[in-house]
């Protein structure tokens, strides 16, 4: 039987509970042997951070939130100066490396209206489970509509994610830092202490 990992993709800037939770749910709603939490690189065109967080750090932040948890793993396959990859190259990659492994591609139901834009979804179909989280804006019924067009359209697998639909954004979180709010309970102890050492978001 092949394993199953699930990858879960992003900036991670800073990466908060939302995202482990979508992991966590995912390792244990789909029986997979671990979750790759993937921090992208920092495209060329992109080099002016501001008060953003450099790949390094968003990495060390993603090392500090999972250290504990053995069924979650850092992956660096994404994290080069090129900055993003397309997912299709990705999965691309990660099979040919990997034959033996079922990958569980994990993403926002939103993403679902859009996939047709993406760069090779035929192909992403066929290298990947594609594990949609719920949003509140997105409603049962265009969902379901959506998931049936896009099977149809390229035999792609398609699995809900039953997880707490909860309404967070790194972005949202860099503000208050700035702004001097509490994270407390919203970013894993280890990456809040990592941002008042370190300054990080003008905190």
């Amino acid at each position: 039987m092949k394993r199953k990992i699930g990858i879960l993709g992003g900036t991670f800037d800073p990466i908060h509970v939302g995202h482990l939770i979508l992991a966590e749910r995912a390792y244990y709603q789909f029986g997979l042997d671990e979750v790759m939490i993937m921090p992208c690189g920092n495209p060329p065109h992109k080099k002016n951070l501001g008060d953003r967080a450099s790949l390094e750090e968003r990495i060390e932040m993603v090392r500090l939130a999972i250290e504990d948890n053995p069924h979650l793993v850092l992956s660096l396959d994404d994290a080069h100066e090129m900055g993003y990859s397309y997912t299709r190259e990705t999965l691309e990659r990660l099979t040919a490396q990997n034959p033996d492994v079922e990958y569980y591609f994990i993403m926002g139901a939103d993403s679902l209206f859009t996939f047709e834009e993406w760069k090779d979804p035929e192909r992403i179909s066929q290298l990947a489970v594609l594990v949609a989280a719920v949003r509140d804006h997105v409603s049962d019924q265009a969902l379901e509509l959506q998931i049936q067009h896009l099977s149809q359209k390229f035999e792609c697998d398609i699995r809900i994610l039953d997880a707490p639909n909860m309404d967070l954004s790194s972005r949202m979180l860099r503000e208050w830092i700035r702004e001097g709010k509490s994270v407390r309970y919203y970013l894993p102890d280890p990456v809040i202490s990592y941002i008042k050492n370190t300054g990080l978001y003008h905190m």
